[in-house]
């Protein structure tokens, strides 16, 4: 048996993994890698002959977990893809999306008139996405698919997402049974909306998650608590909007929970509440689908109270007009957009009218990469261009880490501790940056765990 880290090795992005049983080869993940300069070039090619898959098993829906699913098929893949019914969902709707992506980007680009062609061709289009959606298999929770006669998958929530799974495969390798567990992205504890990272089964080798290694979120204040008070300073005591940059699908709904949440308990007057992106729309409608994979405190609110992401004063926008209207909306609101780094999305409509209003909050609640607006703002840069024009920074800005996603070193480190050191021969660490990775690591060693952060293409037979 050999494990072969081709993605998200030293790196954040780009999870894929390829796992060789007995000439079966099995791909863990097939996602978008966004580190280095121009990501459709270096996405598009692969390093094996995606024809050489046997099969692919997607822990969820994230783009960089999910998104070169499309080109995998189209350069020769013929085979099944397993994950839960709302990670096929989910990945659905951000795969379409990613196609537009691709498309504007190709529109905006300057037209070469030496070579005459116009920007990055797309890496796939809808029809790929078509051809993706339909070789998707679903496999409920803690339910042993036979795969072949050595090899079962085992999928165990691990939060993060609606529908995120570790996957657990054990394998009959040539008369030995050998278990290895890929954690995929390993959620909160208590988060809105999404159940608690289950427990793994023992398993001989962890493919670990990496993402906040030696990062710790707030304590100091609850979700609902900081809330409250920035919509109180915001909304209530001055004349204000509230604008959220989030990402569409996860923190959008955790986020609309919240606030049902502390308007229902009346704790705030009420305050107008926009949404503000489509793809946020069309995922949420997917949560309501799959409403048994959410966590016990929504189930219940739903039980005593309704829909957990409708309330009085909440209005999902649709069309374009509709967004641009918010701009003449004169009373306190909240408005609740897209895409969380504001690199696109209908949220520069809202910064470009409310980026020099002194009234204005801008409250980031995910993570900015470096390079990105929200990264520019969150380090305090005066002035930013958008339309082409500099604009002053009036806004305030704000940011929490309490709606971040990601579990962080504390429950990375519960998650590899509930193997035993004795009998887990190895943690492979992926999905982080170095800082985090090297964090990670050294703090597992001094608990007895046998490390290794692999460099991209390196095999490892176990």
């Amino acid at each position: 048996m050999k494990l072969t880290i081709w993605g998200a090795a030293q790196q954040v992005t780009g999870s894929m993994h390829l796992l060789q049983i007995n000439n079966y080869n099995i791909l863990i993940d097939c996602g978008l890698d966004y580190e280095k300069g121009n990501h459709q070039e270096q996405n598009l090619f692969f390093p094996f002959d995606p024809s050489n898959i046997d099969l692919v098993i997607l822990t969820h829906a994230h783009i960089d977990h999910s998104g070169n699913l499309p080109t995998l098929i189209r350069m020769g893949y013929d085979g099944q893809i397993l994950c839960t019914g709302p990670t096929a969902d989910l990945t659905e709707i951000l795969l379409f999306d990613s196609v537009n992506i691709f498309l504007s980007k190709q529109k905006k680009k300057p037209r070469n008139r030496k070579k005459h062609h116009s920007g990055p061709q797309p890496l796939y289009l809808q029809k790929h996405v078509m051809e993706t959606v339909d070789r998707f298999v679903t496999i409920g929770f803690h339910k042993s698919f036979r795969i072949n006669g050595d090899i079962e998958l085992t999928f165990v929530p691990v939060g993060h997402l609606l529908g995120a799974a570790a996957a657990i495969l054990t394998i009959n390798d040539q008369g030995t049974i050998k278990k290895i567990a890929f954690t995929g992205d390993i959620g909160r504890k208590n988060y809105p909306v999404l159940v608690n990272p289950d427990t793994l089964p023992p398993v001989d080798y962890l493919v670990c998650e990496s993402t906040y290694g030696g990062r710790f979120h707030s304590k100091d204040a609850s979700l609902e608590d900081t809330l409250i008070k920035t919509i109180e300073e915001t909304c209530v005591k001055n004349p204000g909007r509230l604008i959220i940059p989030a990402f569409s699908i996860g923190r959008t709904q955790s986020l609309i929970f919240k606030l049902n949440q502390i308007f229902s308990k009346g704790l705030l007057p009420p305050v107008e509440v926009f949404v503000d992106s489509p793809l946020a729309n069309h995922a949420t409608d997917i949560y309501r689908k799959h409403h048994q994979y959410v966590n016990e405190e929504a189930q219940s609110f739903y039980q005593a109270k309704g829909d957990e992401f409708e309330f009085e004063n909440l209005t999902y926008l649709k069309t374009q007009q509709e967004s641009l209207a918010v701009s003449n909306y004169l009373d306190p609101c909240i408005i609740i957009s897209s895409a969380g780094m504001l690199e696109g999305g209908r949220i520069q409509d809202h910064l470009y009218y409310n980026i020099q209003n002194y009234y204005c909050t801008i409250l980031f609640i995910g993570y900015c990469a470096k390079g990105t607006l929200g990264d520019r703002l969150l380090r305090g840069d005066p002035i930013v261009r958008l339309r082409n024009r500099d604009l002053m920074v009036y806004a305030k800005i704000a940011k929490t880490d309490l709606l971040s996603g990601h579990g962080d070193h504390n429950d990375l480190m519960d998650v590899v501790k509930q193997q035993s050191s004795n009998s887990l021969k190895k943690v492979f660490l992926v999905h982080g940056e170095i800082n985090s990775l090297s964090a990670f690591k050294t703090a597992l060693e001094t608990e007895g765990y046998e490390v290794e952060i692999p460099e991209r293409g390196v095999g490892y037979e176990l």
